[in-house]
């Protein structure tokens, strides 16, 4: 009797992953340093590949009049932000989504694309108007180590500990011990960034980390939703080893619109949300 082949295993891409990290990485750290226009375009083309990305998933043609109304509003709000109007670049987010619908017919993918204008938009003016802000160079650093070892250890953790998934119906491979391990070392290594920042308000940051952690998997279960709701696995092939530039940020998008929620509660302004939580 013929002996049949074992179906080959796939290969796990944690190399490619890890390659990617270790390009992208320090070029991200270096020009959230850098700041001012380096920063701004940085930040411009992740929110363009975004929304992109979710009109590729979503069922908007990249050249429909409702496309280039929704990407020229995201162009043109960062613009006007980075100018000195972070209201009027809002308003032009607003608007664009609202265009970007007409534009459509009102089309279930048309509403779809709106959705995905104001997304795209409060991040981009999100990461804009915290780096900008008070004290903005060490959030934005405490944000993306807080969202990268969210990241980075819920993968580790869920690999090594298994267990109960957290959602199986939107993402099969995410456990509750992964999300537990991603809060524990967010939190860990959002407090050494912090400390080694500012040094003050260690209780304040430690939160600050607990919450933006969270908040940022919900974004990652957001996307994911999104993407089993589409029938798609990856936003894009851009990134090797993780997919596209939605499945890199998914959780920094959503964690960034929080900060700036949180510190608009706290007595912020819109051009800086950081004033009212008094960090420092």
């Amino acid at each position: 009797m013929p002996v049949q082949d074992t179906p080959a295993k796939p290969k796990s891409n944690l190399y490619q992953r890890v390659i990617s990290a270790a390009v992208l990485a320090p070029v991200v750290l270096g020009l959230i340093y850098w700041g001012g226009l380096a920063y701004a375009a940085l930040v411009l083309a992740a929110a363009v590949l975004f929304l992109w990305e979710w009109f590729s998933i979503t069922g908007t043609r990249h050249l429909s009049p409702s496309a280039i109304a929704g990407q020229a509003a995201l162009i043109c709000g960062g613009i006007l932000q980075v100018a000195g109007n972070p209201q009027l670049g809002l308003a032009v987010i607003l608007a664009g989504a609202g265009a970007a619908y007409v534009l459509s017919g009102f089309s279930r993918a048309g509403r779809w694309g709106a959705e995905g204008v104001l997304y795209s938009g409060f991040a981009l003016f999100s990461l804009l108007a915290l780096r900008s802000g008070t004290g903005g160079l060490i959030f934005i650093y405490f944000l993306f180590i807080v969202v990268w070892a969210t990241d980075i250890f819920a993968y580790f953790t869920g690999r090594a500990l298994g267990g109960p998934k957290l959602w199986a119906r939107v993402s099969p491979k995410k456990t509750w011990s992964g999300a537990l391990g991603g809060l524990v070392f967010a939190i860990i290594f959002g407090a050494g960034v912090s400390f080694a920042g500012s040094g003050g308000q260690m209780v304040i940051w430690a939160g600050l980390a607990a919450v933006l952690s969270i908040v940022s998997q919900a974004g990652d279960l957001l996307e994911s939703a999104i993407k089993r709701r589409f029938d798609v696995k990856d936003s894009s092939q851009l990134i090797p080893g993780h997919g596209g530039i939605m499945d890199r940020i998914d959780g920094l998008v959503a964690a960034a619109i929080f900060a700036v929620l949180i510190g608009w509660v706290a007595g912020g302004t819109l051009a800086d949300p950081l004033a009212g939580l008094a960090l420092n």
